[in-house]
């Protein structure tokens, strides 16, 4: 990403941070980076392009947090950790964050988050033709629950609950399974051999 973009960008998501989504105009984020409205069409299009940008961003925060040191994690394990990211950076931008639910994944990051789950899905053996569904699926699930906590719109939930993260681990758990059940039978089988034969020895 182009260094000026980039300072634009971090400037117009640090200004929805302190101030909300609805604060932020061309000329707000121009008057944080000295320049005029008019200057910043060439490097973030207009206000429609600027949110897309702050998508891309959110989605490269997030890449980041999550690190690409995965050699030695299984799946299951990066599965749970690319969940808890992604709740932590809802919490960092919880004004911002809504926008990976709200608008389409446009820039040339924004596809990290359904890019890192298809890696674990295949990692974890299910069958490439449900890769994709299932991917989307449990995404929907990770920045619809993670939006509802942030916005005060998540159905049944307590203060106590969306402090703590012990709910949001069981539900993890919860995907875990679902990508287990749906894993291919020569993986389960494989699981379920290997799980025999440690318990023998």
């Amino acid at each position: 990403m182009d260094d000026k973009r980039r300072q634009i960008l971090d400037q117009a998501l640090a200004l929805v941070d302190e101030r909300g989504l609805a604060a932020m105009s061309m000329r707000a984020v121009a008057e944080r980076v000295g320049l005029t409205s008019m200057a910043l069409y060439p490097y973030v299009g207009g206000k429609d392009a600027l949110l897309d940008g702050l998508v891309d961003l959110l989605h490269l925060e997030l890449g980041a947090a999550f690190g690409d040191d995965l050699a030695s994690i299984g799946w299951r394990q990066r599965l749970c950790a690319l969940g808890r990211a992604v709740r932590s950076l809802a919490r960092a931008h919880p004004s911002a964050f809504p926008l990976l639910l709200n608008r389409s994944a446009a820039g040339p990051s924004a596809a990290w988050l359904s890019g890192a789950l298809q890696g674990v899905l295949s990692d974890a053996g299910v069958p490439g033709p449900d890769v994709p569904r299932i991917a989307r699926m449990i995404c929907a699930f990770l920045l619809g629950y993670t939006t509802g906590e942030v916005t005060g719109g998540l159905p049944g939930s307590t203060p106590e609950t969306l402090e703590g993260a012990a709910e949001f681990d069981a539900d993890l758990e919860d995907l875990v399974r679902l990508v287990e059940n749906s894993a291919a039978p020569a993986s389960r089988s494989t699981a379920q051999e290997s799980a025999i034969t440690r318990g023998g020895e």
